[in-house]
């Protein structure tokens, strides 16, 4: 429940037009419900400006749509990292309107929360990132950032990029997601005055160590203004991003 709903419902309260036992029964899993198999945080799109987001995997199809419907009663809109196909055609059963990303594996409901005030861009070096890219992307577009996508422009070609430098210039915050060498996000921050988000991902042949070798590279940037979140972790970088849109 965000400040906003809350507002409206003492506002009711205040007004006669809602009785207190039926505001306290609105409000009474505040901060947080406990399911017995998850405690669901109510309270966070107070906090943060965006409800707490569902991360599949390790769940069974039956927790994931439970906390889905806890979520989508007390808050409306609701995402879902990293879902499978299966776990998607079973919340949608529930939830026709909910929205499959199936590239970036995210099932999202409701509209954007906010927006940003300029764009965002999301890069992948090749187009075996485009998974973790698109991740970066739905997550960024689901909180409200308006996003653009420039995929497949690794340093292996790089006028494939530099072909592309207004759309870099243009982007408020950029996401550059890169396996193998992991090399783009140095090339890109040397290139852009705005903050560059760097994502290693596990694509590469077996001395890239699943990621690891690009995760180093991205750490080691001597380009300002790089920073490096976690291996395949296009979703805190999308949700990152975001926030610096803000």
């Amino acid at each position: 429940m965000d400040s906003e709903r809350i507002r409206r419902l003492l506002e009711q309260v205040r007004g006669g037009e809602l009785a207190v036992e039926d505001a306290f029964s609105k409000l009474k899993d505040l901060p947080y419900e406990d399911m017995g198999f998850a405690r669901v945080d109510t309270h966070r799109a107070m906090r943060k400006g965006y409800p707490e987001v569902i991360f599949c995997p390790g769940k069974t199809i039956g927790q994931i749509e439970m906390i889905f419907e806890r979520l989508a009663k007390h808050e409306g809109r609701v995402m879902a990292a990293r879902a499978t196909a299966e776990a998607a055609d079973a919340i949608k059963k529930k939830f026709p309107q909910a929205v499959y990303h199936e590239s970036a594996r995210i099932v999202t409901l409701g509209s954007p929360a906010s927006s940003g005030k300029g764009t965002v861009l999301v890069m992948s070096a090749g187009t075996a990132d485009i998974p973790v890219a698109d991740e970066a992307a739905v997550t960024a577009e689901t909180l409200g950032s308006k996003v653009e996508r420039l995929f497949d422009v690794g340093v292996a070609g790089i006028h494939r990029l530099l072909d592309r430098r207004e759309t870099l210039f243009a982007a408020n915050v950029l996401v550059v997601v890169a396996g193998m060498d992991g090399a783009l996000p140095s090339v890109v921050g040397g290139l852009v005055s705005r903050p560059v988000i760097a994502v290693p991902t596990s694509i590469g042949y077996g001395a890239s160590f699943g990621g690891l070798a690009a995760l180093l590279t991205m750490l080691n940037s001597c380009a300002p203004g790089v920073t490096v979140v976690n291996i395949d972790n296009g979703f805190g970088a999308g949700y990152m991003a975001h926030m610096v849109n803000q």
